[in-house]
């Protein structure tokens, strides 16, 4: 029995991905295998020495200390792409919000609740409304940086509207330049970007790389009157910066799912309560890939969607399958190897990835005569982790 500790509120299709005959689930698991969540911060949660893997339903993995469960072979997964569909109709209404008078017209309109001739009204309106115009997407440039799972999709639909696109990321994977259509322009670098597009769309991680990505320095080579979309992170932009930026007419507008104090009380930022992903469909949809992923790495061993450990699956032969994750240093797996050859065990098929300073490892061997192998792998220098899988 596989027990599954969980965090904040979980969607009940998710939950149901767990057998009742194999896994015990719940918030008050005491010794958990698995622990599932979605925004609580595990920095400061003392981890019990059972946990095997975490999986973060959502793209952002901020809130686990993932450096530190490395070191202890913890496989940390999260979700990428489950919420990409609700975040790119998002970036579309914040496009939308930046272009036309909407949320001002909406609001002016609120301020007349005392005029109660409907004709009056109307004749006041259609006198206003220039006060509103804006322009259309059409024809306007879009550049978008970060061009992963959601940015493909913002490129698509920026594409279908009739913008031209330009991308920029440096580490755009294989997956990624497949999924990306022919007709976005790359930009060499991002200065290269914000110089050219009329609107910006960030979609990059928050890693120490992206820190304050969007600076003033940054902001000094964006075209005037530039656009800024912000449903990625808080922490890609420097808020002094935008506010700078707005200030001096660099900027136009700042729309973003992250409000900053310095927002506030200013027309020109519509800030919205970190709402990207916060529809039905992608709550079920991340709960539902970070079961499945839970349940592959605890019956199976594979790994999908992992940001510590390397994408590793393979089928399952007869016999027993021992997994482990090892300092990636040569020696190790002929280290094990060796112990495997010493108490007579035979494999029968094995792969081996490795990922930074990780190495992982899955070996399907014959049933094991010897109880004490597994204790011997563990003892075998620069081996983090081992565990029998019957």
């Amino acid at each position: 029995m596989f027990k599954v500790k969980t965090y904040n509120q979980i969607s009940v299709k998710g939950l149901e991905r767990f057998c009742r005959e194999k896994y015990e689930v719940g918030s008050d698991i005491g010794h958990p295998d698995a622990i599932l969540l979605r925004s609580h911060k595990l920095h400061n949660e003392v981890l019990a020495d059972s946990v095997l893997a975490v999986a973060r339903a959502g793209a952002g993995v901020n809130n686990v200390p993932v450096g530190e469960y490395s070191k202890k072979g913890i496989v940390v997964f999260n979700t990428p792409g489950a919420n990409a569909n609700a975040v790119k109709e998002l970036v579309l209404a914040g496009l939308l919000l930046g272009s036309r008078g909407i949320k001002a017209g909406i609001d002016h309109v609120k301020t007349l609740a005392d005029i109660d001739d409907a004709a009056e009204l109307h004749k006041l309106l259609e006198a206003q409304k220039k006060q509103f115009a804006g322009q259309e997407l059409m024809g306007k440039t879009l550049g978008i940086v970060g061009l992963g799972a959601i940015g493909s999709l913002v490129a698509d639909m920026a594409l279908a509207l009739g913008m031209n696109v330009i991308g920029y990321d440096p580490a755009l994977s294989i997956d990624a330049a497949w999924r990306l259509s022919s007709e976005v322009q790359k930009a060499d670098n991002l200065s290269s970007l914000l110089s050219r597009a009329d609107y910006v769309s960030l979609h990059v991680p928050a890693i120490d790389a992206t820190q304050h990505l969007i600076n003033r320095e940054t902001l000094e080579q964006a075209k005037q009157g530039m656009t800024l979309v912000n449903f990625a992170r808080e922490t890609i932009v420097d808020p002094a910066a935008i506010v700078d930026g707005l200030d001096k007419g660099k900027l136009k507008a700042y729309i973003c799912d992250f409000p900053e104090p310095q927002f506030f009380g200013r027309d020109d930022v519509i800030a919205m309560p970190h709402i990207g992903a916060s529809t039905a469909e992608a709550e079920d949809n991340c709960a539902v890939m970070a079961a499945n992923q839970i349940i592959d790495y605890l019956e199976n061993g594979n790994i999908k969607n992992s940001v510590n450990f390397p994408a590793v699956s393979m089928a399952r032969c007869e016999g027993q399958r021992i997994i482990f994750a090892n300092e990636n240093v040569p020696k190790v797996l002929g280290n094990v190897l060796s112990v495997l050859a010493d108490n007579n065990v035979n494999v029968l098929d094995m792969v081996n990835r490795s990922r930074g300073d990780l190495a992982y490892n899955i070996l399907d061997v014959e049933q094991m005569q010897n109880g004490n192998v597994i204790e011997a792998i563990r003892n075998v220098e620069h081996v983090i982790s081992v565990r029998l899988i019957d």
